[in-house]
């Protein structure tokens, strides 16, 4: 049963190793030491709750319901450029480090906010859980499935707090003004590069279900 653990795992980094908004944002976080720890824990039980209803039956509905999945591609273009916005105002600002502070202010509950709606409001999310890993994973049986499943949880769990720690960690040099202004740039570019391919899938994907 270790091979389907290990085809999980694999399966698991591959997916979730490329930046984007969940990643970009515990990146941020950690950088800042700002709960961090928190953040990646409710990433990794996000990504566990998705990967278990895509491997144990939820693709089905994602696949059933497109009009839901149009709901969550169009709510998620809004979010990515509203924070991608957020973070190239911070980059372009004059004084970067007045910026870094008034978001360090921000409170706990608003950044739990902040990465539910990162982690839940990114369709690409539903697509690799409940459509690849779901497909894959819902195929095997019942022993080979719990092997599989936790394979890619274990890989979301060390990803989430390996990076979380290593931003943490490297914090001093990163915490720059320079390197502030790099990263944030980088983030907001990440997320309306994002936001635009979802909005070409959401555009094509209406054209479907109108046609």
């Amino acid at each position: 049963m270790l091979s389907y653990f290990f085809q999980g795992l694999t399966l698991g980094a591959a997916l979730i190793l490329p930046l984007g908004p969940q990643n970009a944002f515990v990146l941020n976080q950690g950088i800042r030491r700002q709960y961090h720890l928190m953040i990646a824990s409710l990433c990794a039980i996000s990504d566990l709750l998705l990967i278990c209803g895509g491997i144990f039956g939820g693709s089905a509905l994602l696949m059933q319901s497109p009009w839901l999945l149009a709901i969550v591609t169009w709510g998620g273009v809004a979010f990515l450029l509203w924070y991608g916005w957020g973070a190239l105002r911070t980059a372009l600002s004059s004084s970067v480090e007045l910026a870094s502070a008034e978001v360090l202010k921000q409170g706990r509950w608003k950044i739990v906010a902040t990465v539910l709606a990162v982690t839940w409001l990114n369709p690409h999310v539903y697509l690799d859980t409940f459509v690849v890993l779901g497909s894959l994973g819902g195929q095997l049986a019942d022993e080979p499935k719990r092997w599989f499943a936790l394979g890619t949880v274990s890989a979301s769990i060390l990803w989430f707090y390996g990076l979380a720690l290593l931003a943490a960690w490297l914090a001093p040099r990163l915490r720059t003004a320079k390197a502030q202004r790099m990263i944030n740039g980088v983030v907001g570019l990440v997320m309306w590069f994002i936001a635009l391919q979802l909005a070409h899938d959401g555009v094509r994907h209406i054209s479907s279900l109108m046609g």
